[in-house]
């Protein structure tokens, strides 16, 4: 058996759950192919985090839909299932549009009113002090966790995630996923009150928004620093999984990895992997240390449509966050990031051994998507490419081709040499602004 982990892949949203609306999936449309079924994992569970949406009705989160008319924001990240070698299809193209899953790379759009910039405050982290239960870690941190409510114009439902509080006038953090496409947001704070929110800034590439609300006297979290996190550091998380009915729910783990790359947007995140249990719901939400601090806000989880993952979820790092949220409330955004405006994959061993003559000779990174408005579209790149080489250096992974990029600027140019349908030639792209691509 094969292993088809795609690590490049992913698939995020934020539904507004009418399941009477839903959109049919991807997996419905490519389980009447008999070879490739199951090749496009599809999620089940209604969620937690980012982008626009695809709507993933699902059992008794539908039900709780069309009982309540809630919705819910979750992130996922989807690995395909096992197939045989022998099951994959006699067209390299086919194999790869089937591999690599759409990814959706559209301009987050947020119509929430705005606040008035800049605000002074700032965002700092903590030194530690002495371990604490979990008990004690509840009731002291549960006060500055509150719920989130996006409402889209024209919509009956609303997307449901988590927020922290960051200070006593009503900052609060939470993911840009959960109010992504809304024109109203209201924060739910631990007491039952609930206030509308205005909005400070979103970064959707960190996926890390600010909201402020007309509030006095809250509870605002410590932050801790996540670069001191070792494997095997116990955490715990305080979110609202699920829907307002399990509000201010505590669960526990370790944390399972550091540095954890996962892709979103054709962009990679670092993420902390734990295995501390979080769901829908839970997006934008706090994980904490033991020592009452928050050290990650949890955006993701794993999932597979054909079968059962648990434990394997991610938290963007609170050295991360700390600094972005910093930018945001001064700036509204976070800009001067550059971008190439592809999304690329490794070329997996199974292709390679299928494909051999009729793909390049050497490595490379198949190109998924390309994103409108970036120079290489304009340049004529497109999927089904394959990038050999960059500036001259051969590439084989997407850690390579990041690592080049993030030593350059915006405006700075780029080489690549590129595979299709058997010719090579060279393509010069001219980095964006991450932004004027992505929103």
């Amino acid at each position: 058996m094969s292993n088809w982990y795609v690590s490049e892949s992913d698939s995020w949203y934020a539904p507004l759950q009418e399941p009477q609306s839903a959109a049919p999936s991807a997996a419905g449309k490519t389980k009447s192919r008999g070879w490739i079924r199951g090749l496009i994992a599809v999620a089940v569970i209604v969620g937690l985090i980012i982008g626009s949406a695809l709507l993933f009705p699902n059992g008794n989160a539908a039900k709780e839909a069309e009982k309540n008319e809630e919705g819910s924001s979750f992130g996922q990240f989807v690995i395909p299932p096992q197939e045989n070698e022998g099951d994959l299809p006699d067209d390299y193209r086919e194999f790869f549009e089937n591999f690599y899953t759409a990814t959706d790379t559209s301009r987050t759009v947020i119509n929430i009113e705005r606040t008035e910039l800049p605000i002074d405050f700032s965002c700092e982290t903590a030194a530690a002090g002495e371990e604490i239960s979990l008990q004690e870690l509840y009731r002291s941190c549960a006060p500055s966790i509150v719920g989130i409510s996006g409402f889209m114009n024209g919509k009956s439902g609303y997307n449901w995630g988590t927020g922290v509080v960051l200070s006593p006038d009503g900052l609060i953090l939470t993911n840009t996923h959960v109010i992504a496409d809304c024109d109203r947001a209201a924060v739910t704070l631990s007491d039952d009150s609930v206030y509308e929110a205005k909005l400070v800034g979103a970064d959707s590439i960190s996926d890390i928004a600010v909201l402020k609300i007309e509030a006095s006297g809250l509870v605002p979290a410590v932050f801790g620093d996540s670069t001191v996190l070792e494997v095997g550091d116990r955490v715990a998380a305080i979110g609202n999984p699920l829907g307002e009915e399990f509000r201010l729910t505590l669960t526990d783990g370790i944390i399972s990895a550091i540095e954890r790359g996962m892709n979103y947007k054709g962009h990679s995140m670092n993420l902390l992997q734990t295995n501390t249990a979080i769901n829908e719901g839970n997006s934008g939400g706090p994980l904490f240390n033991m020592y009452g601090q928050v050290i990650g806000i949890t955006n993701m989880k794993m999932m597979s449509a054909y079968s059962s993952i648990e434990g394997i979820g991610f938290a963007i790092p609170s050295s991360n966050v700390v600094k972005l949220v910093n930018i945001i409330v001064r700036e509204g955004s976070v800009t001067g990031r550059p971008s190439i405006g592809i999304t690329v994959g490794a070329i997996p061993d199974e292709a390679r051994e299928r494909y051999g003559d009729k793909l390049p000779p050497s490595g490379g990174l198949y190109i998924s998507a390309v994103s409108e408005g970036s120079d290489a579209a304009e340049k004529g790149l497109r999927p089904g490419d394959i990038i050999m080489k960059v500036d001259g250096v051969e590439v084989s992974t997407t850690a390579e081709i990041s690592k080049m990029k993030e030593a350059l600027s915006v405006g700075d140019t780029m080489t690549f040499t590129v595979w299709r349908d058997g010719e090579i030639f060279d393509v010069d792209v001219a980095l964006v602004d991450t932004n004027d691509v992505y929103g």
